[in-house]
């Protein structure tokens, strides 16, 4: 998450706050907000980028869901502040409740951060100004890019899902083209020009 540098502290005090009220549980249960990750690996790899946010950022929050260890491999929010925009948690793909917050001077270093991660699936951008979310459409590099909503929740057939760089390529997720990818191409090519004389039977 990217903010700019006058709201910043007071957007992490409040992100931070609205956080907390997220509740943590089984999938299952309406009331949650925050699931499970899906399997052992999944949770050793999340636990792994929450130390190495430990070590290269201000840890905000840190949601302790020890009580849910016997159910699942469940890990609380973790938010990270101060982060810098080269560094790994800043960079990487985590797959799992960590967030880092990077502070941004102005939209023109926003935007560069924002652009500059070798992944390009989805992206958010808030704003009350239409020159500025015009600027995000232009200058944003994502697949899937929002405007003044969530980040999830792409609808197949509407918003087909999918990202570039190392993010994928190719058809997107719920588009038109994407069961093309599930069948096997076959081309046959035949020369109709006869050559020769071909005897009578």
């Amino acid at each position: 998450m990217i903010v700019l540098d006058e709201v910043y502290d007071a957007f992490v005090r409040r992100l931070v706050e609205a956080t907390r009220s997220l509740e943590v549980g089984p999938a299952e249960y309406p009331s949650t907000s925050v699931g499970p990750v899906i399997d052992k690996a999944a949770f050793e790899k999340v636990r792994e980028y929450i130390a190495i946010g430990q070590e290269e950022a201000r840890e905000a929050l840190a949601v302790d869901v020890a009580e849910l260890a016997l159910q699942g491999f469940f890990v609380g929010p973790h938010i990270y502040a101060d982060v810098a925009a080269d560094s790994r948690i800043a960079q990487e793909e985590v797959f799992g409740p960590v967030l880092a917050v990077i502070r941004a001077k102005n939209l023109n270093e926003a935007f560069r951060i924002a652009n500059s991660t070798d992944y390009a699936l989805t992206g958010g951008f808030y704003s009350r100004s239409p020159a500025n979310l015009d600027r995000a459409r232009r200058e944003m590099i994502v697949g899937n890019l929002y405007l003044n909503r969530t980040i999830t929740g792409a609808i197949v057939g509407r918003q087909p899902f999918g990202g570039f760089k190392m993010s994928g390529i190719g058809s997107k997720a719920g588009g038109p083209d994407y069961l093309l990818q599930f069948v096997v191409p076959r081309t046959i090519t035949e020369n109709t020009m006869r050559r020769g004389f071909a005897p009578e039977a």
